[in-house]
């Protein structure tokens, strides 16, 4: 590369000599170059061709010498003259031709190289290490530099590095955009392979040639992308705004003063819509259409759709203050398909518990809000309508596979053993799905192990649950609605039907295409969902104590012992149960754990780190204990009882993976904070799992998080 480099720039000496000197080192390179070349193509055939032609008429010239001789002489002086005018040719008339050949192919090169100056788009070139070597004026211009620049190009643009170059590999072209000065360009490169330019070439051919060079050009993109940016800007978004608790608030206010509320109500939206140079419409007594501007939407996220809080301050004598949930549907190719989003943002935002705005593009889900707790709803119609659906459905399947999360706690554990006895009772084959039998649910499912009342294949594993799952066979799946962390996410496609029974708020990850789906952010459980089920999915179920049991532990753990997210409907499922047989004493003995359980809860409760005065981070040890996650979220529920700690997280080192339990009362949203991290949950109980990272990076990785929401203006 470096005889390369020296070559091209000896090349260029010359030049600058040559228009200094009179021409005379340029004529002189040209005599040596006339030397050097050799005649191919048409005009080296038409040269030879005349040669071929004289051989001919000398064997012609033999011929007729046998025939005639005075004729034969004749032939004879014109071939003579014929070959002296050849050599005439050759001799004088040739170099005459090359002189002028070289002399054309000196000018055209002359007038080439002008032209690549004076191009007015921006070009250079480099050498295999990206360093310049040659530079024409537009872009000595753009870079303000001067003629004989000869410095790497990283230099002038930081992110045009070597590795975004072509390199020896077979790429010959890359593209890549740069920012230079508050302008946008298009940086187009391409390989030129010295090799073959020896190859096509009469004069290097001597040379060895082994490295290649990089022409560089940039075209001018910032006016193309100004106007793009501005008609992505002018593009439509389309809105869902519903009022999550309408009819509470209505009956929470004098009945002469409801009229009030909700010309209130829609004045605050319609006058905000409005300062966005938005169009809002009312479809039905709690929900509007928006229309508005990209550019809006973007303003709206810079202020955190303030319009949630705002609308709380809507108070007119009303107890209850009114609440709202948005989603917005964006970057979609037609309207309808934005519209199409709006709907799916407004469904994520409702199962999330309301109180929040979801913004759904074709590539990410965005959330903004939920800090209010979701008000459970006093009518129990939805849970008599889903219990019915879910009769039907199977009545008229033969098999019943229940499938709770990986990692089966006793809410999941708990909600699983109602639907089998939902099962049974109809007469239909059942199986729950179990792989590890964590420490926290062991004692509830040796009640059902070896117990004559319940046959063998009860609990089965993954492997015989691929085997028995077929297009008769129905799946539920319970405490759960994210399909990668299910007991088996393979039984979701051997299973046609798919009935879906989960508490926690939805996320962007949903199992799809279920035939029955209820998802209530509300509910403290599952076991108390399944508990109401239950009460409506006919007149002859039994629930045996046992199994009342595992409901009632389900609902207390959830519940933290009734202390948290309860409801009045929570402690009517738990009355259900009681009348069933459930037993407070036995369930406490269930739930007695082991020392060395008790003592690394002890210790991570003892070593938390108090972050920011507000959030209590710990580290549970997962050695010598069988279940250290299940050891972790009890420690992060304790941390909670710290005064001043509005957020716990306690990391556990388990199977490679770095499991993190996030607790909190009501002042922070740990669901929110855990969706940063790639996982999800309640409100007040969340949690995550980070693979590839030690205890240490984990806990930074949450620190920085937390910096970063709080700087934001997400968390408080």
């Amino acid at each position: 590369m470096s005889a390369c480099r020296h070559s091209i720039m000896s090349i260029d000496i010359m030049y600058e000599r040559n228009k200094q000197h009179g021409g005379k080192i340029m004529s002189c390179r040209s005599m040596e170059m006339k030397s050097k070349i050799k005649l191919k193509g048409k005009l080296k055939f038409q040269f030879y061709f005349m040669l071929y032609m004289g051989f001919l008429m000398l064997l012609i010239d033999v011929g007729v010498f046998t025939l005639d001789v005075r004729a034969g002489l004749l032939l004879t002086a014109f071939v003579a003259i014929y070959f002296i005018g050849y050599g005439i040719v050759c001799f004088r008339v040739k170099p005459v031709i090359m002189n002028e050949l070289v002399s054309f192919a000196t000018q055209y090169g002359q007038i080439q190289r002008r032209l690549l100056r004076d191009l007015e788009l921006p070009h250079a070139l480099l050498d295999d290490q990206g360093k310049v070597i040659w530079t024409n004026r537009e872009f000595e211009k753009l870079v303000h530099k001067e003629k004989g620049y000869r410095k790497s190009i990283t230099t002038l643009f930081p992110s045009m590095t070597k590795e975004k170059l072509p390199g020896r590999g077979e790429e010959v072209f890359t593209e890549m955009d740069v920012n230079f000065e508050n302008r946008d360009y298009h940086v187009r490169t391409r390989k030129i392979s010295l090799k073959e330019m020896a190859l096509n070439s009469d004069i290097l051919e001597a040379e060895n040639y082994d490295g290649y060079l990089i022409a560089i050009y940039l075209f001018d993109e910032t006016a193309l992308k100004i106007a793009l940016r501005e008609i992505d800007d002018q593009s439509l978004a389309v809105g869902l705004i519903y009022l999550d608790n309408y009819d509470e608030a209505l009956e929470s206010v004098e009945e002469v003063r409801r009229s009030l509320l909700i010309a209130l109500i829609d004045r605050k939206v319609n006058k905000y819509i409005s300062a966005l140079d938005g169009i809002s419409k009312k479809l039905e007594k709690d929900k509007y259409l928006v229309i508005m501007r990209k550019k809006a939407v973007e303003r709206l996220k810079e202020d955190r759709f303030d319009v949630l809080e705002d609308v709380k301050t809507v108070n007119i004598g009303n107890e209850m203050a009114v609440t709202l949930s948005i989603g917005v549907g964006l970057d979609g190719l037609t309207y309808a398909q934005n519209y199409e989003f709006a709907r799916n943002a407004i469904d994520l935002a409702l199962g999330r518990g309301g109180d929040q705005a979801v913004v759904k593009t074709p590539e990410n889900v965005a959330y903004y809000g939920g800090k209010s707790q979701q008000v459970e709803k006093n009518t129990r119609v939805k849970a008599r309508v889903k219990a019915q659906a879910l009769r039907e459905i199977i009545t008229g399947k033969d098999r019943v596979i229940i499938m709770g999360h990986r990692m089966a706690d006793i809410d999941s554990f708990g909600s699983a053993v109602g639907i089998y006895r939902i099962a049974v009772t109809l007469e239909k084959k059942a199986h729950i799905v179990i792989n590890d039998v964590t420490t926290s649910i062991h004692p509830f499912v040796q009640l059902f192990k070896d117990n004559p009342e319940y046959e063998e294949d009860m609990i089965i594993n993954t492997a015989t649950a691929l085997e028995l799952a077929g297009s008769n066979s129905v799946l539920v799946v319970v405490d759960v609605d994210k399909p990668s962390i299910t007991e088996c996410p393979e039984l979701l496609k051997s299973c046609k039907s798919i009935v879906v029974l989960d508490h926690h708020r939805r996320g962007a990850e949903t199992i799809e295409n279920a035939t029955l789906s209820y998802v209530e952010a509300y509910a403290s459980s599952a076991c108390e969902m399944v508990s109401e089920i239950l009460q409506y999915i006919g007149d002859n179920i039994r629930i045996k104590p046992d199994e009342a049991d595992c409901m009632y532990s389900g609902i207390m753990i959830d519940t933290d012992n009734f202390m948290t997210k309860t409801g009045v409907r929570t402690f009517e499922a738990a009355a259900f149960l009681r009348r069933n047989g459930a037993d407070v004493t036995r369930v406490r003995k269930l739930f007695r754990e082991d020392a060395n359980e008790y003592k690394a809860r002890a210790d991570t409760v003892s070593q938390a780190e108090i972050y920011r005065n507000a959030y209590a981070i710990s580290i549970c040890t997962s050695e010598e204990l069988h279940s250290p996650t299940v050891v972790g979220a009890q420690a992060a529920n304790e941390l909670l009882n710290i005064k001043g700690v509005k957020a716990s997280f306690v990391l556990t080192d388990y199977q490679n993976q770095v499991y993190v339990s996030a607790r909190s009362i009501d002042e922070v949203n740990v669901q929110i904070i855990m969706e940063r991290l790639g996982g999800g949950g309640h409100m007040n109980i969340a949690g995550c799992q980070m693979e590839d990272v030690s205890l240490m990076e984990a806990i930074s990785i949450v620190k920085n998080t937390l910096d970063t929401m709080i700087q934001e203006g997400a968390i408080s």
